[in-house]
């Protein structure tokens, strides 16, 4: 089978290898290794590769290039319908060419690959929605208008949407999926947590306001404010890098605040292992992976309750769903830190809960989709 990937995600080439954000090849990686042919349809960069990437582990895999672009602004659709023609043809021959169209959407390829794989209404075909499905919440149009098209059973034959939880309306091509980051052989014993010691926090994202990282910083201020011995250390890289140093330094929060930026894979998990909490206020999220992560390391979760994060969290059972009223959050987590029972209940039912979500499991959910021919 020539599997064929339409992705907006960036990539670079080193060593014969073609890199790219590391969630997201792993994944890539566990559809190529069920396939006999790989071929990625994204934008390509000559920049190196960087700590959170990683390669494609395929023998026979093809890059096609495509131009990047974007509709944020007037200027740049005037640029993008000058790359139309180009853009077009290549989605065009590349989905011609192949035997299975997979499209990684909510983004630029993958809203104008939601129109030309229409043109292919026999080829098989799988979208993986990354984002928030859910239609009530707050999203750009261009995210609204893919969703419409790939739930449009009359435009969009053949295919199976794979989003994360279940919402109401969902045509019959949706699909509810999950994500995943370890294998089974990874469920090792969690290292005892205890309250009486210094209480870690671990935040794991982009450092962007979307993501409301200051937010998780005055969350663990106001507790150390209140006599709580905490630290938070947070990893990732953004533009609100610079900000949120202003602010520690301001605060006189450097003893308890850290900025890793981007690491290892290995490093962040040992950041996981060592921590209480899981910290993450995103305004929007699809299946948080930081979430699952930290729980699969027995970290008891903290996040908004955006997307399927409330069915994550069991609705708080197995977490806090934060209200972002900095008050009533600090009081929410004082109340779970003085109460040492809840949080061990907290935590071993998101243990539980998250190590149901394996590689394993990934795997044969995706050799299912690949052999299935009941499509729409």
């Amino acid at each position: 089978m020539k599997f064929t990937i339409f992705t907006h995600v960036p990539h670079s080439k080193e060593d014969n290898l073609y890199y790219a954000y590391a969630p997201y090849v792993r994944e890539m990686n566990v559809w190529g290794d069920n396939v006999d042919e790989l071929v990625v349809v994204a934008p390509f960069f000559l920049g190196d590769k960087t700590a959170i990437d990683c390669s494609y582990t395929h023998e026979n895999i093809e890059f096609i290039s495509v131009p990047n672009f974007d509709v944020l602004s007037v200027k740049s659709i005037l640029n993008t319908i000058l790359k139309f023609p180009v853009l077009i043809s290549i989605l065009f021959k590349a989905m011609k060419a192949t035997d299975h169209i997979h499209l990684r959407c909510p983004g630029n390829i993958g809203l104008l690959a939601c129109f030309v794989q229409i043109l292919f209404p026999k080829k098989t075909k799988t979208a993986k929605y990354a984002g928030n499905w859910d239609s009530q919440s707050k999203q750009p149009w261009s995210y609204q208008l893919q969703q419409w098209v790939l739930s449009n059973t009359f435009l969009t034959r053949n295919m199976q949407v794979l989003v994360y939880g279940e919402w109401e309306g969902m045509t019959k091509n949706i699909k509810p999926f999950f994500t995943a980051t370890y294998k089974e052989e990874d469920k090792r014993p969690i290292v005892p947590k205890g309250l009486n010691n210094k209480i870690n926090f671990i935040f794991v994202g982009t450092l962007v306001k979307g993501k409301n990282p200051l937010y998780a910083i005055q969350l663990v201020e106001n507790l150390y404010k209140k006599g709580i011995a905490v630290s938070l250390q947070m990893y990732g890289e953004g533009i609100e890098r610079r900000e949120l140093e202003r602010y520690v330094l301001d605060k006189n929060l450097e003893s308890i605040i850290s900025l890793e930026g981007n690491q290892t894979k290995a490093i962040v998990q040992n950041g996981y292992q060592g921590s209480c909490f899981v910290l993450l206020a995103s305004e929007s999220e699809g299946w948080p992976k930081a979430i699952a992560e930290g729980m699969f390391w027995g970290c008891v979760p903290i996040a908004t309750s955006v997307s399927c994060v409330p069915f994550m969290l069991d609705y708080g059972n197995r977490g806090v769903l934060l209200t972002m009223i900095l008050e009533k959050d600090v009081k929410q987590l004082m109340r779970l830190i003085k109460n040492e029972k809840d949080y061990k209940d907290k935590q071993s039912k998101a243990v539980a809960w998250s190590r149901n979500y394996t590689l394993d499991v990934f795997e044969r959910e995706i050799k299912k989709l690949l052999n299935n021919t009941d499509y729409y």
